[in-house]
């Protein structure tokens, strides 16, 4: 008895998911021809031109006005140098710093 009523229960879950399905056919949804028409449609050259608005574009703008300064090549010569020499001093001090620590660790405290 217990298997008829397992059975009937599960011919009634059969019945109810097939009743959801949709009545459409899915086979006519994947033929080629039916999929192959966006894409053939997205090939198509683009008839329109593109719209320019003026308004947002705001007032034309000379590009002399927002070019930077130009700098020369002596100029950016220059400033490399400056830039070496500052290093340079820079790693002299912390050689000096070093060997003063250097100095200091090594001399005994009585």
């Amino acid at each position: 008895m217990k298997r008829l009523t397992n059975v009937a229960l599960m011919g009634s879950v059969v019945l109810v998911l097939a009743s959801c399905g949709s009545s459409d056919d899915a086979s006519t949804e994947a033929l080629p021809e039916t999929v192959e028409i966006p894409a053939d449609e997205a090939l198509e050259p683009i008839a329109e031109e593109p719209v320019v608005d003026e308004e947002a574009l705001g007032p034309p703008v000379d590009p002399a006005e927002t070019a930077p300064d130009q700098v020369t090549t002596e100029a950016a010569a220059d400033a490399a140098a400056e830039v070496a020499a500052d290093a340079i001093a820079a790693a002299e001090a912390a050689s000096a710093a070093a060997e003063a620590a250097e100095t200091a660790a090594t001399i005994p405290v009585e």
